[in-house]
């Protein structure tokens, strides 16, 4: 690792310890207001994710939006993004005692019941959606800790980092690597397991591709091995910041999964719920982050600007492909 690097990486280090230790002390209305704030700076900085955001706005929704209405919709998602961190830092206020002035949760009886009565226990799934880091420290507070799947930082300093602020409600925090193993045996005890679903995954990883928008995404098959393989529910939750500085958490019924399903037909099944909530919601999303990071040889519709050609994608989409072919027969 070159000096400037090791130096960058204790600069972000510190700079991140300064916010753990400021956004504590702010009353819950500044820190919102302070989110929003943030949120509008990023998107006039960040000119790199702001073409990623316009980009992928562009291919999947196509003319139905005009400039001036995405231009909105991206700066909402910026500030959804930064509310997001800046609540993970000011959930260290969140205790047990008090989780419930903050946190408005829904369908939780009912999650816990179909839960406790699971002998597989259970998958909690969500996407970069409304605020997903209170949507997690949420479960967990509610008394379901579960092993968390996590993307890692370029910089470990903060992987460490952000995992700990992750795991104040009882949560224990793992990354993608090597995590199938640990996940089967947690289902098994009966266990409560979690993830993001569409963290963008290299093909040659524990990877599927889905339709995500009429577009290919390379996303984690984790969620679906745990169905396929141990009889996992597959539980959705939904994350719905308020103005107020509260945030509704809704736990939906499990995802439907047909006997006999295959890993990538559950995989499609999970996100399908997802993006009808985000179709209709599209400035919840994290629209700078790139998801479609492949772009399939002999694509009909466009593709982000970022896309490439992959010969692993490309490798991973004709295996689906067979497989597909070999469940029809």
């Amino acid at each position: 690792m070159s000096r400037w690097k090791k130096l960058r990486y204790r600069l972000e280090r510190a700079g991140v310890q300064l916010l753990a230790w400021g956004i504590p002390r702010l009353s819950r209305r500044s820190c919102v207001r302070l989110s929003s704030v943030c949120g509008e700076i990023a998107c006039a900085c960040d000119g790199r994710g702001r073409a990623v955001a316009f980009s992928n706005l562009e291919c999947v929704f196509g003319n139905r939006f005009t400039l001036r209405q995405r231009r909105k919709i991206v700066r909402a998602s910026y500030r959804n993004f930064a509310r997001s961190m800046l609540d993970l830092f000011w959930a260290g206020n969140l205790t047990r005692t008090n989780y419930g002035e903050y946190l408005r949760l829904e369908g939780f009886e009912e999650f816990r019941e179909r839960h406790e009565r699971s002998p597989r226990g259970s998958v909690v799934i969500s996407a970069h959606m409304g605020n997903w880091e209170w949507c997690s420290l949420a479960i967990g507070f509610a008394g379901i800790p579960c092993i968390m799947v996590a993307e890692n930082f370029k910089n470990p300093m903060l992987t460490q980092f952000f995992n700990r602020q992750r795991e104040v409600s009882g949560h224990t925090i793992i990354p993608q690597e090597k995590s199938m193993l640990r996940l089967l045996k947690a289902v098994r005890r009966g266990s409560a397991t979690g993830m993001l679903l569409d963290l963008s995954v290299h093909p040659t990883q524990a990877a599927t591709i889905i339709e995500g928008f009429g577009l290919k995404m390379c996303v984690t098959v984790l969620h679906a091995v745990l169905a396929q393989r141990a009889g996992t529910l597959l539980v959705p939750f939904e994350s719905v910041p308020l103005a107020d500085g509260t945030c509704r958490i809704i736990a939906h019924p499990p995802v439907d999964c047909p006997a006999g399903a295959s890993r990538h037909e559950i995989a499609q099944r999970c996100w399908d719920f997802f993006e009808a909530i985000l179709r209709a919601n599209p400035e919840k999303w994290l629209w700078s982050y790139k998801h479609f990071r492949h772009r399939p040889r002999g694509a009909a519709g466009p593709y982000p600007l970022y896309a490439n050609h992959s010969p692993d994608f490309e490798k991973l989409l004709r295996r689906i492909k067979n497989e597909q072919i070999v469940f029809e027969r």
